[in-house]
């Protein structure tokens, strides 16, 4: 039976719906198919998906994800037709030239490299359930590939790790390192970045509906009923409770932050008294410059030290001249986005 027929006789109907290509490779597993995964494992220039980005492929018609926007993901799916029928991993090259990057179909020039390896029923769905179980419990996984042949380990902070996954894990970074000579890929899987705002305010109406759109976690928390209401934000949004009464879980991981909005000093303070005592990655507040000195002040007397004091930004945002309620929400976000994305807060 040739390549192409075995493809036709998949059940394209019981293709899953689930845009996210674990899921989707998950789904075929469990269906007794194998899958093979791409993974986007070196880029330059203008390659319009990060290392890391990966697509799952069970056939020509059955594949998720991306590892390119679209310019070689053809290309892309035929290497992992023959992946899955031989069991060898590949890795691809596109671009490198711009004359290159024209047949590609990288056309502002630029290079990826992606590398191709099948999953197999059974033997392999252990992996997902690994990373079902990261993302229930927001904590990071990296999953080391070995180019050559395919292999792959789950690694976790319980386990003896190189310095190379240790930043992994703490930072998210995916990267192609050598391990005894041979090429190994890094693939951190880490929790969506998440954002607590205390304070539902008219700012925090506008940040969560840019949190929602870029894939943040984001959860509202407010006492004040009147500022709490289905009229201001959508059913779930907001939580109507002090600080103390959540705020410490949901700044138990690095991969959080906070921004106290409420302009309520017992208020904010609660909340920035809990967040200097937590690993997130972000602490933010509203207020000006006066304001803050008064509170740098109050938080100074009830114990914290000039290295606490630091990591809270304030006045908060990027200093892009922000006005308005949306213009503010927007320089907040820039601001953590910067803290997750390289550790910068500007």
């Amino acid at each position: 039976m040739t390549q192409t027929s075995t493809i036709h006789e998949l059940d394209i109907a019981h293709a899953p719906v689930a845009t996210d290509p674990h899921a989707a490779a998950a789904e075929w597993l469990s269906l007794g198919r194998p899958v093979a995964l791409a993974t986007v494992i070196e880029t330059w220039g203008s390659a319009a998906v990060p290392t890391g980005g990966q697509m799952a492929i069970a056939g020509e018609e059955m594949f998720q994800g991306s590892v390119s926007g679209g310019c070689v993901e053809a290309d892309v799916i035929a290497a992992a037709m023959d992946v899955i029928e031989s069991g060898v991993p590949q890795t691809l090259a596109f671009g490198i030239t711009d004359e290159t990057a024209w047949r590609a179909g990288l056309a502002c020039g630029g290079k990826v490299r992606v590398h191709v390896t099948r999953l197999m029923p059974g033997r392999d769905d252990a992996l997902f359930q690994h990373i079902n179980e990261a993302r229930a419990q927001r904590t990071a996984l990296v999953i080391e590939t070995h180019l050559k042949s395919g292999a792959h380990k789950v690694l976790t902070r319980s386990d003896e790790v190189s310095t190379d996954v240790a930043t992994a894990l703490d930072r998210g970074v995916c990267q192609l390192v050598s391990v005894d000579g041979d090429d190994v890929f890094l693939h951190a899987l880490t929790p969506p970045p998440r954002l607590v705002i205390v304070g539902a305010t008219h700012i925090a109406q506008v940040l969560v509906t840019l949190c929602n759109a870029i894939g943040y976690d984001v959860t509202v928390l407010d006492p004040r009923g009147a500022f709490t209401s289905n009229a201001r934000f959508a059913a779930g949004a907001v939580t109507t409770a002090w600080p103390e009464a959540q705020l410490a879980q949901l700044l138990d991981d690095p991969f959080s932050s906070v921004v106290t909005l409420t302009h309520a000093a017992n208020i904010d303070d609660e909340a920035l008294e809990i967040a200097l005592r937590s690993s997130c990655r972000y602490i933010g507040a509203l207020g000006s410059r006066k304001t803050h000195e008064k509170r740098l002040a109050r938080l100074a007397a009830a114990g914290f030290g000039d290295a606490d004091l630091q990591r809270i930004k304030a006045p908060v945002g990027l200093d892009i001249g922000a006005k308005s309620a949306g213009e503010i929400a927007v320089a907040i976000l820039g601001q953590v986005i910067a803290a997750f994305r390289d550790g910068r807060v500007r």
